[in-house]
């Protein structure tokens, strides 16, 4: 085999190996976090869990709230591939619908699936806010990020004409935002025992009433 070759295959290995040590890493950390809260969870055992060193953990990903935080990202986009959300197939299939209700349609899936990954590490993230500066910070962020979602989700149906009169593009972002915190799906399918399909039945039609023609 040509040295060159060699290398780049031995390159490829030890990232495919990184990669799958970071994957443990995160899912040990997510199942703790889940399980015992953000103060309770320790970098230690994390390690423990995904049987690696402290070491590992701090030079793969980071201490616990960068730990939640990548938790929360993969969480949203299902999976740990580069790149954000709005870049992902699912969006361009929303945007792809032909009227107002398959949009919202397409968008209460996508909006439910994402709250179904991301609903306890929510909690986990206001518990660590109370806790962590830098958790707190990494909160205001990701709200922060979710109304920058409903925004673009609110400026496309403004785009296509089909809010009602009385709703500007502001206030339907302001509604979007609202409707796709994570807490709402997880009081009413964790906490009040409605189906994942009723969740989704629910916030398409209460987001059509209060937005679309």
């Amino acid at each position: 085999m040509d040295e060159p070759v060699k290398r780049n295959y031995q390159a490829v290995r030890r990232a495919e190996s990184a990669r799958r040590t970071r994957r443990a890493i995160v899912a040990a950390a997510t199942e703790l976090f889940l399980r015992d809260g953000f103060g309770r969870t320790t970098v230690d055992a994390v390690a423990r869990a995904a049987a690696v060193s402290r070491k590992t953990v701090f030079r793969s990903v980071g201490g616990k709230v960068e730990l939640l935080k990548v938790a929360m990202d993969w969480a949203v986009t299902g999976d740990d591939e580069a790149g954000p959300l709005a870049a992902r197939p699912e969006i361009a299939q929303l945007a792809g619908q032909a009227d107002g209700a398959a949009i919202l349609a397409e968008w209460a899936a996508l909006t439910a699936a994402i709250d179904s990954r991301v609903a306890g590490l929510s909690l986990v993230l206001a518990e660590a806010a109370g806790l962590d500066p830098a958790a707190r910070e990494q909160r205001v962020l990701a709200r922060s990020q979710r109304f920058d979602g409903g925004t673009a989700f609110a400026d496309l149906l403004a785009t296509r004409g089909l809010l009602r009169a009385d709703v500007s593009a502001r206030h339907a972002a302001d509604i979007v935002w609202l409707h796709s915190d994570p807490a709402i799906y997880h009081q009413l399918v964790v906490e009040r025992d409605w189906t994942h399909e009723q969740f989704v039945g629910w916030l398409a039609g209460a987001v059509n009433t209060q937005l679309l023609k």
